[in-house]
């Protein structure tokens, strides 16, 4: 199984949530939800058909798309968390 990371864009668009990758946007991933949660949960799937899509054409993958042999998880960390007490700074 191999896992890729990408970097989405999530933003408010009137009455709904948009989100996009910026480098596949143009191959068709981008989409929108009600809320960003489910803008999110939207984008990750169009993502994986666009990747699936470039992967079967043997297109070449933006070098902004990263591949990880497994499993991955991804965390978003604020510049300045708390963290039991202390500050520190990403």
């Amino acid at each position: 199984m191999t896992s890729y990371v990408v970097q989405v864009v999530v933003e408010p668009d009137e009455d709904v949530w948009r989100a996009y990758v910026p480098d596949l946007e143009s191959r068709g991933a981008a989409t929108w939800g009600q809320t960003r949660e489910e803008a999110l949960r939207n984008i990750q799937e169009v993502a994986r058909m666009v990747i699936e899509e470039l992967i079967e054409e043997q297109t070449p993958l933006p070098e902004s798309v990263h591949a990880a042999s497994g499993a991955v998880v991804a965390v978003t960390v604020r510049s300045t968390c708390r963290l039991t007490g202390a500050t520190f700074t990403r």
